[in-house]
């Protein structure tokens, strides 16, 4: 890394992150935290050209309606390919059913 400007520097990056501008304002950049558990490595995620790439649910738990104040919610909790466990997401039962509807067995199993 080495500086550019009075707010700028530019990193060196690795040949296969050539596609990635090295040019950064300092506002941009923190500290790097060595947490082993929190690298995802590449060769696990499919990375487009333009660096980025479709997170697949793997696993949807059954979960019952959640109830708001006035109105019921069918949420469930999903398992994403390229997080770990404690990624997981509450997501709306309708609009994962529109994307990934074969993730979801047919209406008359559940019973």
């Amino acid at each position: 890394m080495k500086r550019v400007g009075e707010l700028t520097y530019k990193l060196d990056l690795p040949a296969k992150l050539a596609t990635v501008h090295p040019v950064f304002y300092i506002s941009l950049l923190k500290k790097c935290v060595s947490d082993l558990a929190s690298i995802v490595p590449l060769e696990s995620v499919a990375v487009k050209d333009n660096l980025s790439y479709e997170d697949v649910p793997v696993y949807i738990p059954i979960c019952p309606v959640r109830r708001l104040s006035n109105k019921e919610v069918a949420s469930i909790k999903v398992l994403w390919t390229s997080q770990p466990i404690e990624g997981a997401t509450w997501e709306a039962e309708a609009a994962l059913k529109a994307i990934y509807p074969h993730l979801f067995p047919s209406d008359s199993t559940q019973a």
